[in-house]
């Protein structure tokens, strides 16, 4: 176990690692600016729905879903660029899946919002 700091200390650098993560995806990954801004509308949407909390919660906890995985595959990216920028189809494996797990919270997401949208208002 690699030596650092404990208990409220680590969680307040945790905190500030987190935000420095996220100011930097903000500012270099356009997809993520793009899908935050339409999972802060569906956000908003969702909780002006006459629907259930457990509705809301499962088209709320899709959009994060998303989120994460738009993350997952701009670190998976960025660990790739950083190791060799040279062609290789290890690397190009490991991007296009990273875009697959983006196109998986997509698919979630639309059938996840579908189903509630048809079970209450169609």
């Amino acid at each position: 176990m690699k030596p650092g700091d404990k208990g409220i200390k680590r969680i307040l650098k945790a905190s500030v690692y987190s935000y420095e993560g996220f100011k930097e995806v903000f500012k270099t990954e356009a997809a993520f600016r793009q899908e935050l801004l339409l999972c802060a509308i569906l956000f908003i949407a969702a909780l002006f729905m006459p629907i259930t909390v457990i509705e809301k919660l499962f088209l709320i906890s899709s959009l994060f879903i998303i989120l994460l995985m738009e993350l997952a595959n701009t670190a998976i990216e960025a660990v790739v660029d950083r190791i060799s920028d040279e062609k290789h189809d290890l690397s190009k494996k490991a991007k296009d899946t990273g875009s697959l797990m983006v196109l998986v919270a997509f698919v979630y997401a639309a059938i996840v919002w579908g189903a509630i949208i048809w079970i209450n208002f169609i």
